[in-house]
């Protein structure tokens, strides 16, 4: 049984507390730590990646736009364990009337199926990025069952029987400015408005009046619209949207037109395919914390690493109890990571979105671990789930 000192503060309901195993491979710890504001809570998940037993994947809501709370997605997908994800579209308050999408920021593969591509760097939500980092960076687990950082980008056509446009998006809420992206069933239902807002500078910058939309099913344009639509996409068929230049591109195509939309995600550092990846920004490599990291600004945090060559992950998330709030820097996370044993670590979403659940043997859903900021829990755009099978 996992047993342990209680937390200053009312603890999750049905938490678990103290250390111990959550299933074979799968082991937590709660500990204190020394931060510059104060003394932090720690919740530590550790997955042995080479347990036959053990794998990782995305968690998700159900579509790329749209959030749940990371308990409702671990139990959903039959989890014993997870935390929060990527940074996310979480308001829209520089575009009055314009529907906040819920969409992460960076790139996301579940189940070895690619799922969206990264929004331009201008446009991303979260604290600011370390020097040489952007939204395409993820962290992954390949069908070789081990960790890395990496980048994917997107290349994608759209061929026509005049042109080969080139794709700038796939399930985006941010599109840069003069491009077409693709959205399709896995985007979900909400407005696709938000991908024809802000800039390649300034996310606040005010929404394009110049768009296009244009519907295509079985190879064949079967819609178009001066504007972006909203509504679930059927299987099978890709909507297209275009602004400015972008906009101007889609015009030239007309009705039973034949357009073929192709896309891809390269990866930077490995030619393996990835089972399963988020976005976030990194802030440890190699075992050295990278340069230019906050070392002012404190939080709640959660972050993933891996080590022993990407076989070993480990899973942090700060607790949000009022004892501990005053969090740890990016830079006191990455030199944490670091002592843990991380070769590697990623930062991912804080604030109110850090949660860790975790389901004990014999247990039918999983509990929430740390307390979060937030109450009640705070719905967020996806997580890492640790899964186990006999």
């Amino acid at each position: 049984m996992l047993a342990g000192a209680a937390l200053a503060g009312a603890a999750p309901a049905g938490a678990v507390s103290g250390a111990g195993r959550i299933a074979s491979g799968v082991t937590y710890r709660q500990f204190d730590l020394p931060a510059a504001k104060g003394t932090v809570h720690a919740h530590l998940l550790t997955v042995d990646l080479t347990d036959p037993h053990v794998h990782v994947d995305l968690l998700s809501p159900g579509a790329v736009a749209a959030r749940s709370p990371v308990s409702a997605m671990a139990d959903a997908a039959g989890a014993v364990a997870g935390v929060n994800g990527d940074f996310f579209n979480i308001t829209e308050a520089q575009h009055p009337g314009v529907e906040a999408t819920g969409a992460s920021v960076g790139p996301a593969i579940a189940h070895g199926r690619v799922l969206k591509a990264a929004v331009p760097t201008a446009q991303r939500f979260g604290p600011s990025l370390p020097p040489g980092t952007d939204t395409t960076d993820v962290f992954g687990v390949g069908v070789d069952r081990r960790a890395r950082l990496d980048r994917l980008t997107l290349a994608g056509t759209v061929r026509t029987p005049d042109a080969t446009l080139t794709l700038r998006g796939l399930n985006q809420y941010a599109l840069a400015q003069g491009s077409v992206g693709a959205y399709t069933a896995a985007w979900g239902a909400a407005s696709r408005k938000r991908a024809t807002c802000g800039s390649d500078t300034d996310r606040a910058a005010g929404c394009s009046t110049d768009t296009y939309e244009v519907k295509i099913r079985a190879g064949k344009v079967v819609a178009t619209s001066a504007t972006p639509g909203s509504g679930a996409i059927a299987p099978g068929t890709t909507v297209l949207v275009g602004r400015e230049a972008g906009a101007d591109k889609l015009r030239a195509l007309t009705k039973g037109e034949r357009v073929t939309v192709r896309e891809r995600m390269m990866a930077s550092a490995t030619w393996i395919r990835y089972r399963f990846a988020v976005g976030g920004y990194p802030v440890l490599r190699d075992g050295r914390p990278l340069a230019g990291l906050n070392d002012t600004t404190s939080a709640v945090r959660t972050a993933v690493g891996h080590a022993n060559g990407g076989r070993r992950l480990l899973l942090l998330a700060l607790d949000g109890a009022a004892a501990y709030r005053s969090g740890m820097t990016i830079a006191e996370v990455a030199d944490e990571m670091r002592q843990l044993g991380a070769d590697d670590a990623f930062s991912l979403d804080g604030g109110g979105s850090t949660t860790m659940v975790a389901r004990t043997p014999g247990a039918k859903t999983v509990s929430v671990l740390n307390h979060p900021t937030d109450t009640p829990e705070r719905a967020v755009a996806n997580g890492i789930g640790v899964f186990w099978k006999p």
